[in-house]
C-alpha cells in the first residue's frame, strides 16, 4: 500500500438512519402528503444530508422545529422514543434497499428518489417494551 493510501481522508458520512420506537399505533398527517395510520413498532428511517450532515441530524432530533420533512410529522407524534442514529458512507438508496422491513407508507421519505425504492421508512420490527419507572420510595426501600 502507498503512503498516499494510507493517508486518505476517510469517506464522508453521507447517509442516516433513525432507529426510533412508535410504542402505540397513531394516525399522524404528515402536511401535504397526507393522513397515514402507522402500527406501533420499531421504524428505520434512512436520508442522506450533502451538507451540513450532523446540523440535519440534530434537526430531526430536536423537539421543536418547524416541521418540513416527512419524517419530521412522523418524529413529532407523542410518545416516539429514539433508539439509535446510524452515520454511513453508502449512498442513500443503498443503504434503504439492503435494510429489511415493511413498508408501511409508499413513498414516505422518498420524493426525491429516483432508485425506485418505494419508501425511505420501513417498520423493522416490534418496539421494545419500555420499562417501568421506579417510584423513589421503591428504589430508597431497596438500598436499605
Amino acid at each position: 500500500m502507498t503512503e498516499a493510501a494510507d493517508c486518505a481522508a476517510p469517506a464522508p458520512f453521507r447517509t442516516y438512519q433513525l432507529i426510533f420506537d412508535l410504542p402505540v399505533a397513531r394516525r399522524v398527517s404528515v402536511g401535504r402528503f397526507g393522513c397515514f395510520d402507522f402500527p406501533a413498532g420499531r421504524y428505520c428511517y434512512t436520508g442522506s444530508a450533502k451538507r451540513a450532515f450532523e446540523a440535519r441530524i440534530r434537526r430531526h432530533l430536536a423537539k421543536e422545529k418547524r416541521l418540513r420533512w416527512h419524517i419530521d410529522y412522523l418524529l413529532a407524534a407523542p410518545r416516539v422514543r429514539m433508539v439509535e442514529v446510524r452515520r454511513l458512507t453508502e449512498p442513500e438508496c443503498e443503504v434503504n434497499r439492503q435494510t429489511p422491513g415493511e413498508i408501511v407508507v409508499a413513498g414516505f421519505g422518498a420524493s426525491d428518489c429516483h432508485a425506485d425504492c418505494g419508501s425511505h421508512l420501513k417498520r423493522i420490527g416490534d418496539a421494545a417494551p419500555r420499562r417501568p419507572r421506579r417510584r423513589q420510595a421503591d428504589a430508597a426501600g431497596e438500598a436499605a
